[in-house]
């Protein structure tokens, strides 16, 4: 695991890092409770606690596993409870309690819990309600690791840092076609990320045709160039690209396309928005890379800033036809056609 700074916001990665580092020194707290939308900190920090803070001996006596479905609130009360065997401290983990009934009853535990018990709670894809009587024990008795979705536009530096992590290195385009390619799926991404890792063996640089080998992207068709192809209003290959995702369905559905095109020119928008300075400052200003900050501003060029409100208005209006309103039934393929015509127009 590795902790990442981006711009301004700490991600919850830091705490995930800060509490792991932590359990190595042996520093342990009774409670743990991780919550929030991004599974991918909540994960790295359960896996731990699985495996490494007690030896597989230990564990073998002082390691339980509940599942918020079918567990009771008092079973894992009880099992909190327990003293170790044989060794200093025990380890409960609590997965997937978000779907517990009556797990606010945990609190009374919470509020006085075993010191040789360190108790891990997993509840994704929520927050406990911070007026509850458990949010507030959990303030106070417990260490309290709270997950937010990772920015789109941060996607890009938390990914290029993770591949260094890995020892390796990629190009700008490189990045972009991964990035664009898997989306806001942390997980998934370190996972192709190590696959790209054992497949290069000793070469250390990740290349488009490493991309479009191990993990399937193509270098040629894919949401990138379909992005280039609106912005240089090359309506024949912009088609060329869409025919491709026609034939290739999951090459790039149109519930990933569309944000990418909305995500290119609300910042060809801002490039209008922000004349009188020059391209550097406004470049960084907005988070677009220097590699690609030309195409940005040749698109400015080509879309007016009337032209570019538009765009992004019609992406809103086709956004919505995806998902059949105002819409009998029409394919991606053709709606996507019909948008880069009158994107171009």
């Amino acid at each position: 695991m590795i902790g990442i700074k981006l711009n301004s916001r700490i991600f919850a990665i830091m705490s995930a890092e800060k509490i792991i580092s932590e359990w190595k020194k042996g520093q342990f707290k009774p409670i743990y409770w991780l919550e929030g939308e991004e599974s991918y900190f909540i994960d790295q920090v359960v896996s731990y606690a699985e495996k490494k803070i007690l030896s597989e001996a230990e564990a073998s006596f002082n390691l339980s596993v509940f599942y918020g479905r079918d567990a009771d609130w008092a079973s894992v009360v009880n099992a909190c409870m327990r003293y170790p065997m044989f060794a200093e401290r025990q380890v409960v983990l609590l997965k997937e309690a978000q779907h517990m009934r009556d797990i606010e009853k945990l609190e009374s535990y919470i509020d006085n819990p075993s010191k040789t018990t360190v108790f891990v709670v997993s509840y994704k894809e929520k927050k406990v309600d911070g007026r509850s009587k458990l949010a507030k024990t959990l303030k106070t008795k417990g260490e309290l690791l709270s997950t937010k979705k990772m920015y789109e536009s941060q996607l890009p530096e938390w990914t290029n840092q993770m591949i260094q992590h890995h020892g390796l290195t990629i190009s700008p385009k490189g990045l972009s076609l991964l990035v664009d390619h898997i989306g806001n799926d942390l997980s998934r991404i370190e996972n192709e990320i190590e696959k790209l890792a054992v497949n290069l063996g000793a070469r250390k640089g990740i290349t488009e045709d490493d991309i479009e080998k191990y993990i399937g992207v193509s270098k040629e068709f894919n949401v990138f160039e379909l992005q280039d192809a609106i912005g240089k209003k090359d309506q024949a290959k912009a088609i060329r690209i869409i025919n491709y995702f026609e034939a290739n369905p999951k090459a790039a559905p149109i519930q990933m396309v569309l944000p990418a095109i909305y995500n290119f020119f609300s910042k060809v928008l801002m490039i209008h928005g922000m004349q009188g300075s020059d391209e550097k400052t406004i470049a960084t200003a907005i988070g677009i890379h220097p590699f690609f900050a030309k195409d940005y501003f040749a698109a400015a060029k080509r879309y007016n800033y009337a032209g570019v409100e538009k765009i992004l208005l019609l992406l809103h209006h086709y956004n919505l036809r995806t998902v059949g309103v105002n819409d009998g039934g029409s394919s991606e393929a053709g709606l996507m056609k019909e948008l880069v015509v009158k994107i171009m127009q």
